[in-house]
């Protein structure tokens, strides 16, 4: 494979001699765009934009494009919003952050809530799930190796 392979089609990137599946990009869902948008842009900084096309949709741009990390969409839900004892059915989308307890109270002062605060991962760093004013569930990491 040349230099001009360097992206399969499919998002599979080549490290180390094999290919490795590497997740593109995430997608969440809202009632109604306005809230879960500006509870994104308000907490996380996040760049977002409607795009035109036949659905509601808007593009989520979560960092710098040289920085690690995924760019996403926000869609309006196709169907009833979760309950409180809804299984957890999907991916749970992690942002990484460098302050966890700065997050947990930007979460809540915007009208998330913390559904299990933040724990430890030792060697790893802190985690702490949270839902969105969409009662979408995500979760938050602050990496930190000394973490016990």
């Amino acid at each position: 494979m040349g230099t001009k392979d360097k992206y399969h089609p499919n998002y599979l990137i080549r490290t180390g001699g094999s290919y490795h599946a590497k997740s593109s990009s995430f997608r969440d869902t809202c009632r109604r765009y306005c809230k879960g948008k500006k509870f994104y842009e308000d907490v996380f900084g996040w760049e977002i934009e409607k795009l035109e096309g036949p659905i509601e949709y808007w593009s989520l741009t979560t960092g710098k494009q040289e920085e690690p990390g995924i760019n996403g969409g926000l869609m309006i839900r196709q169907g009833g919003e979760p309950g409180a004892e809804t299984a957890i059915s999907s991916y749970i989308c992690t942002i990484d952050i460098p302050d966890i307890d700065k997050y947990l109270n930007q979460v809540q002062k915007h009208g998330g809530k913390v559904t299990m605060e933040k724990r430890s991962i030792p060697g790893v760093g802190w985690l702490a799930y949270c839902l969105d004013t969409e009662k979408n569930i995500f979760g938050i990491m602050q990496p930190d190796v000394n973490a016990r």
